[in-house]
């Protein structure tokens, strides 16, 4: 028979384990707070404290998502409507089952399991009741930092609609099991569950859910996004863009209120957040360019992850020896300039944020609604060093709707949805490049955050409408000739290359891997969408 221990202020939920299949032999921690899932973690020898008390762990080989680790079951029902392929890759029943068995015996055996309770979507009418049932405190910990808490007082009620079991030591033998390496992340979502394992990485967990809402809101007309938002009380700015183009970093502003940094839903009244927390990277943080940011990793609640420490306990986040995936994350009542209950008016302003590894995009473009859906769909950007396995230096790529490792549906759904929506608020539509200029990656800097932020404050305050635009005859889209606080030269990349035929080559290149990309959505696009695509010019 389990011992249970929980916090004083909070309870058990009505809904017993042995509903995951679980009979645990060990003591079942339920709804520890954050101070005490801390202590547990270093009491434990799971983590280590920083000189400013905040939580420190390392997470072994795995700094990253494995996403050829990822799979979802190929069942009758909601899987149904998946969109297969190489992101979203199908297993059977069988390997599902056999995983699950072998999940549940090994948590079975821990000494200790941890269960934290809580909701994704901060509004209430959409809002997901979760949870985690875990073999480590600090992953319990980093689940309290990720997700709405719940009111203990509703805790005795809750009822999970999707639970993941987490078994981070736990290793798959790929012969016997059917999966890839000893690393596992699968979803069933007929059942209600995911199943991690071979992975000490917290950021499978946020991702796995953040799937999950993906597949299931589109159905009642909300569209979830891959974005940061923030607000200035009345309108709200979207951010959309993958890890590491800048979504936490240019949402935290000390002049607009945050809404979230990474996950929303945007309904019939306005957006939502997902989350209760942010997860940001931390490589290169200053306490200059990213003030609120540098702020949290001195809150205790705070939790860093393969962050290297100096002789003195103080974070060197410089340091990339363990990857250049350093993050942190923080319950969003770390961020004094935030939304009360995380939500927001609809957007006036959404922004697509790529971080161009060729040099060849300018800072902020402005987009026509169809060249919007066109890049929405497009998603490029660079994978950033360390925010996968094996990416050691940026390389382009393309990610549907800026988010496809997390997107089960055909891409053609979250377009259109976002289409509509943002017709139907006269949204003004903005790309922007936080990668390089001259020359690219390996031949300069990437552009300086400073220059990004004028540049976005100044589309959002509305200070462009009087500037001169010019439109760029490969990309169709139109580029501010100036911006108060920003180099002239480097809003027209063409003129940052000393060698003009050099840039144009490598921008054919781009336009070239722009239409190839697009070809598998062409079908069922409009003429107009069509007519977006990048000329590659002779």
């Amino acid at each position: 028979m389990e011992s249970t221990s929980r916090s004083s202020n909070t309870a058990v939920s009505a809904t017993p384990l042995s509903e995951h299949g679980l009979n645990p032999s060990g003591s079942v921690h339920w709804n520890l707070s954050s101070d005490e899932l801390h202590k547990t973690a270093v009491k434990g020898g799971e983590a280590e404290m920083t000189a400013h008390g905040v939580l420190l762990a390392t997470t072994g080989e795995r700094t990253g998502r494995s996403p050829n680790d990822r799979f979802i079951v190929d069942e009758p029902g909601y899987a149904d409507h998946v969109w297969w392929g190489k992101v979203n890759r199908p297993t059977s029943r069988w390997v599902f089952e056999n995983l699950l068995k072998k999940v549940q015996s090994h948590l079975d055996s821990a000494d200790q399991l941890f269960v934290k309770d809580a909701h994704c979507g901060a509004d209430t009418n959409y809002a997901m009741p979760v949870r985690l049932v875990t073999e480590k405190a600090w992953h319990a910990a980093f689940f309290h930092n990720m997700f709405v808490r719940s009111d203990p007082s509703e805790l005795n009620d809750h009822v999970p609609r999707y639970t993941i079991l987490h078994a981070p030591e736990l290793m798959a033998d790929p012969e016997d099991d059917g999966v890839n390496s000893g690393v596992f992340v699968i979803l069933a979502l007929d059942r209600g569950l995911v199943i991690i394992g071979g992975t000490h990485y917290a950021g499978e967990i946020k991702k796995a859910i953040f799937t999950i809402m993906n597949h299931i809101l589109p159905e009642r007309g909300i569209m979830p996004m891959h974005c940061s938002a923030n607000t200035d009380g009345e309108e709200s700015a979207l951010f959309f863009g993958l890890s590491g183009t800048g979504k936490t970093t240019l949402s935290a502003d000390p002049h607009r209120a945050l809404v979230g940094d990474d996950e929303h839903g945007w309904s019939d009244d306005g957006v939502f957040n997902f989350e209760g927390g942010c997860y940001a990277k931390l490589i290169g943080l200053s306490k200059e360019d990213e003030p609120e940011i540098y702020a949290t990793t001195r809150m205790q609640g705070t939790i860093l992850e393969n962050v290297i420490l100096d002789s003195n306990g103080v974070p060197d986040f410089d340091d990339g020896t363990l990857t250049q995936n350093t993050r942190a994350s923080y319950p969003i009542e770390a961020i004094e300039n935030r939304t009360a209950d995380s939500t927001a008016g609809h957007p006036k302003n959404v922004v697509f944020l790529t971080c161009d590894a060729f040099g060849v995009l300018p800072p902020l473009s402005r987009l026509t609604p169809d060249q919007a859906a066109y890049h929405f769909m497009s998603g490029y950007t660079a994978k950033v060093a360390g925010t996968e396995i094996g990416v050691t230096e940026p390389q382009a790529t393309f990610s549907t709707c800026f988010g496809a490792p997390f997107m089960p549906r055909h891409p053609s759904i979250y377009a259109d949805l976002l289409s509509k929506k943002i017709s139907q608020q006269n949204a003004n539509c903005w790309l922007i490049n936080t990668g390089w200029v001259a020359g690219g990656y390996g031949e300069s800097n990437r552009i300086k955050i400073r220059w990004t932020r004028a540049l976005l404050n100044a589309a959002l305050r509305g200070d462009l409408e009087d500037v001169v635009f010019v439109q760029d005859e490969r990309f169709g889209f139109s580029v501010p000739l100036e911006c108060e606080g920003v180099p002239r030269e480097i809003l027209q990349p063409r003129e940052t290359w000393s060698d003009k035929q050099r840039y144009d080559n490598v921008a054919n290149l781009l336009a070239q891997m722009f239409r190839e990309n697009f070809q598998q959505y062409e079908e069922g696009c409009s003429e107009e969408v069509l007519a977006s695509s990048p000329k590659v010019l002779l």
